[in-house]
């Protein structure tokens, strides 16, 4: 059977996302029509846009199209490796620029500050994701690691990964965070005793624990804040 693919610029020109981005501007389109753009071509029986469309569908929604892996994506009709890859390097581009600053280093003065930084990159994930920020001893920023990617509702991590990564970027402090797809930022009795075990490891390492942060969505929880540490 012969295949073939719908091109974005076979659609009328007033459906082509890419020439009414050009004219109105990004903000102007659909969330199908810029996972359009980036996928280029439909299939033999769909349009891009109409793939785009059963794509978050399927996926049910931006933020769940997110967290999906390359093999994940590979596993939706429509998209083959080289779209996936194309999706996740969008994807993660996002998340740092999210994150990012301009120019000057990050200061850490407040559980605030952290929150600011993580949020947008934590809330919105459909698995536990365990980070650390790394910082010297002005509380700059240094370097960010995720130390552990959980299942829905449990993330594991040991004192000695967080601490062996703390010594490898010579901080002087770090300040913890995990999120809660669930979107309730409530500790639990484990987020509780991990962070005390941080916390005693970090004495014996001499790198303090400044915080330890639970992202929601929209929301945050401070175990500083709370009297953990």
């Amino acid at each position: 059977m012969e295949t073939t693919t719908i091109m974005l610029r076979d659609l009328p020109h007033e459906e082509r996302p890419r020439e009414r981005m050009m004219q109105y501007g990004a903000e102007a389109l659909s969330q199908a029509e810029l996972l359009a753009i980036l996928l280029r071509t439909g299939t033999r029986r769909e349009s891009a846009i109409a793939v785009a469309q059963r794509i978050l569908g399927q996926a049910g929604g931006l933020r769940k199209l997110a967290d999906l892996g390359v093999e994940e994506l590979t596993g939706i009709k429509g998209i083959g490796p080289a779209k996936a890859v194309q999706l996740k390097a969008a994807i993660e581009l996002g998340r740092r620029m999210a994150g990012s600053r301009l120019g000057e280093p990050v200061t850490i003065r407040s559980p605030q500050d952290a929150a600011d930084l993580l949020s947008e990159q934590l809330r919105y994930l459909q698995k536990e994701h365990f980070v650390c920020l790394f910082l010297n001893t002005k509380n700059h920023v240094i370097a960010q690691e995720t130390l552990s990617m959980g299942s829905l509702n449990a993330s594991i991590v040991h004192p000695r990964e967080v601490y062996r990564a703390a010594i490898k970027y010579s901080s002087a402090s770090i300040v913890c965070a995990h999120n809660h797809p669930s979107g309730d930022p409530a500790p639990s009795p484990e987020d509780i005793a991990l962070t005390r075990r941080l916390f005693q490891a970090g004495e014996i390492v001499g790198i303090d624990l400044l915080d330890h942060l639970i992202i929601g969505d929209g929301s945050f929880v401070s175990l500083k804040e709370k009297g953990i540490i």
